[in-house]
């Protein structure tokens, strides 16, 4: 019997819950958050980890508001002229949705651990859960909006809800965006 089928059978027999050590073959990453934990627990300063999470973090939020001013242009297009719309408007509406939501993505990503890693801190504090409050709130709008959006093309109902829900996230978006700016630092 192989050596594998043995372990496995060995374990798979063990009542005591010890189970049988298996090494793992790669060496395993840690995740964003296991990283945070780590670095916390170590040491009171923020990790290098946190510093290079913000970096993307920053980076990739400058993207945003452009991204909203294009889609707020196509979908105004889209929503006014319906099929007679613009070609432009239909082709990018899509493809800024996809860019928003990568966006989105790569900020809660970065932006949570970061959070958790700094969750002591008291200098600036309010302001930075306000801000990971408002943006989650966004994601989920956007979420919403994504969900609803092939009610869009239904009717003039559906159509008015996906621009609602797509501007109300938009808007707790910037608000959010806007109270990290360094005009709101009380530091």
């Amino acid at each position: 019997m192989p050596t594998y089928a043995v372990l496995l059978f060995a374990a798979l027999l063990d009542t005591t819950g010890a189970g049988v050590p298996v090494e793992p073959a790669q060496p395993r990453i840690p995740t964003p958050l296991e990283l945070a934990r780590t670095a916390k627990a170590q040491d009171d300063e923020p990790s290098d980890w946190y510093y290079r999470r913000l970096k993307v973090h920053r980076v990739s939020s400058y993207a945003m508001l452009p991204l909203f001013a294009l889609q707020y242009a196509a979908g105004a297009q889209l929503y006014d002229k319906g099929e007679d719309a613009a070609d432009w408007a239909e082709d990018w509406h899509g493809v800024g949705a996809a860019t928003i939501a990568g966006v989105f993505a790569i900020n809660v990503v970065t932006g949570v651990p970061n959070l958790i890693e700094i969750w002591n801190e008291p200098r600036d504090r309010k302001r930075r859960l306000f801000h990971a409050s408002a943006m989650l709130v966004a994601a989920a709008g956007f979420t919403a909006t994504g969900i609803i959006a092939d009610e869009a093309e239904d009717g003039p109902s559906g159509r008015r809800l996906h621009r609602n829900v797509a501007i109300g996230s938009m808007g707790v978006a910037t608000v959010g965006y806007l109270s990290m700016l360094d005009i709101f630092r009380r530091d």
